[in-house]
C-alpha cells in the first residue's frame, strides 16, 4: 500500500537514529495515520497544525514522506490490533515511524512496553495528548526548516473533518473508574482546558466557516470540576468553567455565526437539566450523546457507574417533557461479566420504556488492564453476541417507529456530500458517522442546487430504521 488512507473519519527508550534529510530538499513531509475516537482526532490535529506552524508539509503517500506518524487507540482488543497493524504497514511502506496515542500508554502482560516488543523499530513512542514529547521526537528525527512559516497556519488551524463541522475537545481524561474502561490510565484524570481559550477555539472554526460543532470529552457534564468551577473571561465578562455556562456562551456564539453546537458524551448528572431549555432556540442541538452502558443496578454496580437505571429513566422522562423534540443516543453492553438473563431482560425493557432514538450496542469484550476482568461470572461470547443481537432487533423496531412518525414534517438538514442525484445531509438528530442520515431530493428549480456544508429546510418524505429521505 503506498497511499496513506486512514486519516478518518516521553521518547522511546530506542536509541536514536540519524535525522533524515527531506526527499525533495525543500520543505520536509510527514505523513500522518490517525485512529480511534474523535478525542484522538483532536489530537491529531493539534499534532499537525504545529507542524504546520513550524513549516513541515503533509504528505499524501508513505513514499512521499520523510517519516510518518502514527496516533493509535488502545481500548479494546480490536482497536489494538488495528494500530498495531498500522504500525507494521508504515515500517514497511515507509520505514521510519513515529507512534503516539493511547497505545503508547500500554503495557503487556509482562509489564513491556506493547508497541516496542512487537515493533522494536519504531522510532519513538510516547502516549496521548503528547504534542511536545511528538514534536521532540519529529525534530530529532526529520529537523525543522530554518524558517518557520507561521502565517501559513489558519487560526482554527489544521483539521482532518470536513471544512463544515468540527470537534472541540473541553477537556482530557476521566474521574470515574469504570471496570470495563482503562481510559484514566492510558489519559489520566479529568483536566479541563480553560474557558477562554475553548470560546477563542470556537470563534475561530466558526469564521473558517464551520457550522456544526460537536462538544466532545471522556465526561462533558463534568467540565470544570477539576479547577474548582474557577472563572474565566470571554468578551470582557467573566464565565464560569462550568458545562452550563460553556455550553451558554457557545450557544451565543453559534447564534452570531447561524451554526449548530452538538453535545457528546454527557452523563446525566442533575445539572444536564439546566441545558434543555437552551436547545430551544436551535443552535444548541436537541440532541444528547449519554453513554448509559446498562439499566439494572446490579450490573451498573459491578460496571462501577455513576447512576442508576431508574434515575436515568426518569431523567430521560423530564428532558423529553422538557423538549418533546430531543434526540438521545446511547450506547450499551450486552454481556459484560456476571450478567444474568434476567439482568439482560431488565435492560431490554429498560430500553423499550426509553425510546432511546439513537443506540449503538457492543458486546463484552475483556480489555487488559481492566478491573472487570477479575469480575466472576463471565459470559460465553455466544451468548454475548445473541444478547447483543436481540437488543439491536428492539432497537431497530423503536428507531423504526420513531422515524416513520417524521415523515411530512420539515426539518433543517446540513449537506455533507451532493452528486447528480442530489445530497446527502444530516437533521439534528444525527451525528457525523454515527448516526442516520438524510437523503435529499434537489430542488425542481435548475438555476438552484445543493451545496456541500449549507442549510436546507427540507420535506421527509420517506423513512426506514436509520434514515431519511427528503425534498428540498
Amino acid at each position: 500500500m503506498s497511499e496513506i488512507s486512514r486519516i478518518p473519519p516521553s521518547p522511546a527508550a530506542s536509541a536514536p537514529s540519524e535525522a533524515a534529510p527531506a526527499k525533495s530538499g525543500n520543505a520536509p513531509k510527514v505523513g500522518f495515520v490517525s485512529l480511534g475516537c474523535p478525542k484522538a482526532l483532536v489530537d491529531s490535529e493539534q499534532i499537525l497544525t504545529q507542524l504546520r506552524a513550524e513549516g513541515y508539509e503533509t504528505a499524501k503517500s508513505y513514499q512521499g514522506a520523510d517519516l510518518v506518524i502514527v496516533n493509535t487507540c488502545g481500548f479494546i482488543d480490536a482497536a489494538v490490533q488495528e494500530s498495531l497493524d498500522a504500525i507494521g504497514e508504515a515500517l514497511h511502506e515507509n520505514g521510519k515511524v513515529i507512534v503516539t496515542g493511547c497505545l503508547g500508554a500500554k503495557k503487556n502482560a509482562a509489564g513491556e512496553d506493547m508497541i516496542l516488543k512487537v515493533h522494536p523499530k519504531v522510532l519513538a513512542v510516547s502516549g496521548p495528548h503528547a504534542l511536545a514529547e511528538v514534536m521532540d521526537s519529529v525534530h530529532l528525527h526529520l529537523p525543522k526548516p530554518h524558517e518557520p512559516f507561521i502565517d501559513l497556519v489558519p487560526a482554527q488551524g489544521v483539521k482532518l473533518t470536513p471544512k463544515h463541522y468540527a470537534y472541540l475537545k473541553i477537556s482530557e481524561g476521566c474521574n470515574h473508574r469504570c471496570s470495563f474502561c482503562i481510559i484514566p490510565s492510558l489519559r489520566g484524570d479529568l483536566v479541563s482546558r480553560p474557558i477562554a481559550d475553548l470560546m477563542l477555539e470556537a470563534e475561530n472554526l466558526f469564521k473558517a466557516g464551520v457550522k456544526e460543532l460537536l462538544v466532545i470529552s471522556q465526561d462533558t457534564s463534568a467540565y470544570g470540576v477539576d479547577v474548582k468551577f474557577r472563572s474565566g473571561f470571554w468578551n470582557g465578562r467573566p464565565v464560569k468553567t462550568h458545562m452550563t455556562q460553556l455550553v451558554g456562551a457557545l450557544g451565543e456564539l453559534a447564534k452570531q455565526y447561524g451554526a449548530w453546537v452538538r453535545l457528546h458524551y454527557v452523563y446525566p448528572y442533575p445539572h444536564v437539566d439546566e441545558i434543555i431549555p437552551m436547545m430551544s432556540g436551535g443552535h444548541i442541538l436537541p440532541y444528547l450523546d449519554v453513554p448509559l452502558q446498562h439499566a439494572h443496578p446490579d450490573v451498573l454496580k459491578r460496571m462501577k457507574r455513576p447512576a442508576s437505571g431508574e434515575k436515568n429513566i426518569e431523567r430521560i422522562r423530564a428532558w423529553r417533557a422538557m423538549n418533546p423534540d430531543l434526540t438521545i443516543r446511547s450506547t450499551f453492553i450486552a454481556g459484560f461479566p456476571g450478567e444474568t438473563e434476567a439482568e439482560f431482560q431488565y435492560l431490554l425493557d429498560f430500553i423499550a420504556e426509553a425510546q432511546i432514538d439513537r443506540l449503538g450496542c457492543f458486546a463484552y469484550s475483556p480489555v487488559e488492564g481492566a478491573t472487570a476482568n477479575e469480575l466472576d461470572g463471565a459470559v460465553p461470547e455466544e451468548v454475548r453476541e445473541e444478547r447483543r443481537g436481540r437488543l439491536m432487533t428492539l432497537q431497530q423496531e423503536i428507531s423504526k417507529k420513531r422515524l416513520q412518525a417524521k415523515i411530512g414534517k420539515t426539518i433543517r438538514v446540513l449537506i455533507d456530500s451532493v452528486d447528480r442525484t442530489g445530497g446527502v445531509g444530516r437533521s439534528a438528530a444525527d451525528a457525523p458517522e454515527i448516526d442516520g442520515v438524510v437523503y435529499v431530493k434537489p430542488p425542481y428549480e435548475p438555476h438552484k442546487k445543493l451545496l456541500v456544508g449549507e442549510f436546507y429546510d427540507v420535506v421527509v418524505t420517506a423513512a426506514d430504521a436509520h434514515d431519511l429521505w427528503a425534498a428540498a
